[in-house]
């Protein structure tokens, strides 16, 4: 069997092996409940990749994503006391337009997405540190518990944030699988040049890529929020590089056209257990960040669809 028909295979192969080499390494990992609280404090990290999914497949990247969680945080914890539940339709409003700034900038400036959405992440940066006086804040525990206390409880020992991301993959999987737009995403991914011949809108499928992976973002900030009760401009910090990790490693590589949110599921538990492993082996956190670097260098390695960079100066 040939190397090409083995890739649209390799998430699974690898989240197999590694969950089989983690459970020698420590049997305890296998107990149901320990499983259960691993893959429910990934659920920030998932919906952020999961948003961020929707322009790697378009062949673009969002770097904005750690920032604009960030803001979130802030706006979130300032704001709670004036808006309580309503904070977290500001967020989303706040996440789209985000994202869609940065698609307008890559798609009608000419901007380099990685460009555009930095300089977006400095954007989100700057407003976090004017917002929260640059220090980190103290949410309202009792308003918390009234407003966003159920996003945490459980339902029939399941966890909430789980069923969160479950209903959160369904509607981003809907969108990609079953939608006229998700067969856009598709056919910009696969041949962007292809796609405006065939009178496609290009522009405007770009930009509501970008600000369904802000929106996501958002979501993700306000439940850092939530859960650790507070907001701070480097709450998020260290999850862009776990949530590229995590794209690219479920299978939807840097020049797009194939994976998509599930392959993100898959992806963000290969995350998880790894993460797993080198707590059990007692690996530094800086340390992490390495090894991380090191799989996204084999993700990208793996994945990219090097026929679309024929031509392309390296």
């Amino acid at each position: 069997m040939k190397l090409e028909s083995l890739k649209p295979h390799f998430p699974w192969i690898t989240l197999v092996v590694l969950v089989l080499i983690v459970g020698l390494i420590n049997p305890s990992f296998f107990d149901p409940s320990s499983l259960i609280l691993l893959v429910a404090d990934i659920v920030p990290l998932f919906i952020m990749a999961m948003g961020m999914t929707f322009v790697i497949y378009i062949g673009g990247i969002d770097l904005s994503v750690q920032q604009l969680a960030n803001v979130v945080t802030v706006m979130a914890t300032v704001y709670l006391a004036n808006f309580g539940v309503g904070v977290a339709l500001i967020a989303i409003v706040i996440g789209a337009a985000f994202g869609a700034v940065s698609g307008y900038v890559t798609t009608r400036l000419f901007v380099p997405s990685f460009v555009s959405t930095l300089a977006m992440g400095f954007v989100a940066l700057s407003m976090a540190k004017w917002l929260s006086g640059q220090r980190a804040l103290a949410m309202d525990a009792t308003m918390r518990n009234d407003s966003f206390g159920w996003m945490f409880g459980s339902t029939a020992g399941i966890p909430n944030e789980l069923m969160i991301a479950g209903v959160l993959l369904t509607i981003a999987w809907f969108l990609q699988a079953r939608t006229t737009f998700g067969r856009a995403l598709k056919a910009v991914g696969a041949g962007e040049l292809a796609a405006v011949a065939s009178g496609l809108s290009v522009d405007r499928v770009k930009i509501i890529a970008f600000a369904i992976s802000g929106v996501f973002a958002a979501i993700a900030g306000l439940m850092f929020s939530v859960k650790l009760s507070g907001g701070d401009a480097n709450l998020a910090n260290g999850f862009l590089l776990l949530a590229i990790v995590a794209v690219l490693v479920g299978g939807t590589p840097l020049t797009g056209g194939v994976g998509g949110v599930v392959n993100t599921a898959i992806g963000t538990l290969i995350v998880m257990v790894i993460r797993a492993a080198m707590v059990y082996l007692e690996v530094d956190a800086t340390q992490q960040q390495m090894v991380f670097g090191i799989v996204l260098i084999a993700a990208i390695a793996l994945t990219i669809d090097r026929s679309k960079l024929r031509g392309v100066v390296k």
